[in-house]
């Protein structure tokens, strides 16, 4: 057996640790330390240890129990110094004006666009910024005719997508407004107009001119840029409930979002045999060695895929809290996978939450 992912959290971090015994009549001896937490069975001790920044609070160990399929969980408190502002990446620092860029397909890397400098990189409003013209403007909305279409040298910014003038780039696909890959056919956008093109932020790695491209596995891809649209839009809008939709239009998930500040924290344990099982192997992992952390968001969510939870996603639909988030139909579906696997390696305790499934998502 192998000690877990531990889900941390400033306010009531949880540990989970299964015990190689699980039957009632083993008895196991837990150990906490500021920097470690041990326990023992029979003749087998694990050991996880934490890293450096992260202390636990011995005498703030509460809510012992020993669950069938789970092992054991307590609650304590724990001190880790608040993370830098440096760290904190979002979408719309990702490009800066006066740099030149080179756009590369996520999938396999060929270049999309090739060293464009931005002279303006500006945000766009939200997708309903018309409808809301009209609620206020007690005349006609002087903007009905109005399109937000970028220059040669604009980039828009849009929740998950960028807006590019097209220029030279020619990747139209010829049955309809899709733009696909030419090297691996897979979909980046769509085209808005004759002279502009609309990227997912899913499909497309950017990295300065200078810089060279590094393949990421595209499952951590995808959650690292949909975790960062989230955290991004919970702060700015003050919304924590999204729908996933697809570019033909249906809804695929409903996500609830958490919290923004969840620390995921892995130890490999010091017993002499273990092994380690983690989702898609060792692609979530930012570092090597015995204790391995990085950040997350904790989202609740309902796949909504042959007509699941229609009657909440129609709800969800109409409410005015909720916030779209739009992208490719397969990257939704790729999503809701991620989400089902990262599901199935919780506790089964730990996996559903007034009827919503659980999700930890890496960003």
């Amino acid at each position: 057996s192998s000690l877990p992912r531990r889900f941390l959290s400033e306010v009531n971090p949880l540990l989970c640790v299964p015990s190689e015994a699980d039957l009632p009549s083993s008895p196991v001896d837990v150990s906490v330390a500021a920097d470690c937490l041990e326990t023992r069975s029979g003749g087998s001790c694990e050991a996880a240890a934490l890293p450096a920044e992260v202390r636990l609070a011995p005498s703030s160990c509460r809510g012992l129990r020993r669950l069938p399929g789970d092992g054991l969980h307590l609650r304590m408190r724990l001190r880790r110094p608040p993370p830098s502002a440096d760290l904190v990446f979002t979408l719309r620092e990702s490009l800066k004006p006066q740099k030149n860029y080179v756009f590369y397909c996520q999938s396999c890397g060929d270049i999309i666009v090739k060293d464009r400098k931005f002279l303006r990189v500006l945000p766009l409003p939200s997708e309903n910024w018309n409808a809301l013209v009209e609620e206020w403007c007690c005349h006609p909305n002087p903007f009905a005719r109005s399109t937000l279409h970028p220059k040669h040298d604009d980039c828009f910014l849009g929740d998950t997508f960028f807006l590019l003038n097209s220029g030279n780039e020619s990747h139209k696909s010829k049955e309809n407004t899709r733009v696909i890959c030419k090297r691996c056919k897979t979909m980046l956008g769509e085209t808005i107009s004759s002279g502009t093109i609309k990227y997912y932020v899913t499909e497309v790695i950017i990295r300065p001119s200078e810089g060279s491209f590094s393949p990421t596995p595209r499952p951590q891809f995808v959650q690292s840029m949909v975790a960062q649209c989230l955290v991004e839009l919970s702060s700015a809008k003050s919304t924590f409930r999204f729908t996933v939709k697809g570019d033909n239009g249906k809804t695929y998930i409903l996500i609830w979002l958490l919290n923004s500040d969840t620390l995921l924290v892995e130890s490999l344990g010091s017993s002499s045999s273990h092994s380690v099982s983690t989702l898609f192997g060792d692609i979530f992992m930012p570092s090597s060695g015995p204790v391995r952390t990085w950040n997350a968001v904790k989202v609740l969510y309902q796949p909504c895929i042959k007509s699941r939870n229609k009657d909440l996603a129609d709800a969800w639909e109409n409410d005015m809290g909720v916030h779209p988030l739009k992208f490719p139909s397969e990257t939704c579906l790729e999503l809701l996978l991620i989400l089902g696997l990262s599901t199935t390696s919780l506790p089964p305790s730990l996996r559903c939450m007034n009827s919503f499934q659980v999700r930890n998502s890496c960003y």
